[in-house]
């Protein structure tokens, strides 16, 4: 079976890679541009998540705001294809080690209680993307970045 897994591991690597990049770019158009306004959340455009930012400790809630919206719509895309994939994977993992602790602040561990177990998840996987690199199958890989 070694042979069989060593052939799917490429596969499997840039799967993790698109699955954790496309998963930002729903929050990203939430967040700036009030898509998907009906999922629970008060911040639909830039301002609102200044200010919810700037509310929950997060200062200065201004700087912030485009910061992850930048990472969630750019970063994101650009880690789901494989450009830049370190340096994004970093900006992210930092984004998402910031979001566990507002996670485990407002809910401690439970994801149901908007606790830490749904973006701890996305952590690890993160963090394994960043030290496994791009991968075969990935734009850094094709324009030898």
């Amino acid at each position: 079976m070694s042979a069989l897994y060593q052939t799917f591991l490429p596969f499997a690597d840039a799967l993790l890679r698109a699955a954790i990049g496309l998963a930002l770019v729903p929050h990203g158009l939430r967040n700036t541009f009030g898509f998907f306004p009906n999922t629970g959340v008060r911040a639909l455009n830039l301002t609102a998540l200044a200010k919810q930012l700037d509310e929950t400790g997060y200062r200065p809630g201004a700087l912030w705001a485009p910061a992850i919206s930048l990472t969630q719509l750019v970063g994101g895309p650009l880690l789901a294809l494989g450009l830049f994939t370190r340096p994004v994977a970093a900006v992210v993992l930092v984004f998402l080690l910031v979001s566990n602790i507002e996670r485990w602040r407002v809910g401690r561990y439970f994801w149901n209680q908007l606790g830490l177990e749904y973006t701890l998840m996305w952590t690890i996987a993160t963090f394994y993307v960043l030290i496994s690199g791009p991968g075969p199958y990935s734009l850094d890989r094709l324009l030898g970045i």
